[in-house]
């Protein structure tokens, strides 16, 4: 495997393991900013630019969907952050809070932040082990 797919599994993984500690740490601060991010459009704007620059990065660096499970999962991060950027850039503000209403996102909320580690956890374990191999 590429050495591109254990750097941005690393990148990704770490990236998402520290918020995944900082969503069980911190509930009420991360359910705040959600509730304010949705409030202000010009920060949607940002966090929709800065999902789909990381998302084009990722593709069009990165777009594997063979050699194993972790090249693909690494690809698909790309291409949902480049649907998650879409989404933010196209939805009005209801519609996105209908979103976030429809996920469950405050009632779910330790569920979503295990997946986070889960996730984080599987894609550091991943990239560093594909860097000792090396």
């Amino acid at each position: 495997m590429p050495a591109r797919t254990a750097f941005i599994s690393k990148l990704i993984g770490l990236y998402v393991l520290i918020f995944g500690v900082a969503m069980l740490a911190n509930r009420p601060a991360i359910i705040a900013g959600v509730g304010a991010l949705l409030r202000d459009p010009g920060l949607v704007l940002l966090c929709g630019i800065f999902a789909l620059s990381v998302g084009l990065a990722i593709v069009l660096t990165h777009n594997v969907w063979s050699g194993g499970a972790l090249p693909v999962v690494v690809t698909a991060i790309g291409w949902l952050s480049i649907l998650k950027g879409l989404v933010l850039l196209f939805l009005s503000q209801d519609a996105l809070a209908g979103y976030v209403q429809a996920v469950r996102f405050q009632q779910s909320y330790y569920v979503y932040a295990v997946v986070t580690l889960a996730l984080g956890a599987y894609l550091t374990y991943g990239g560093f082990k594909m860097s000792r191999a090396r």
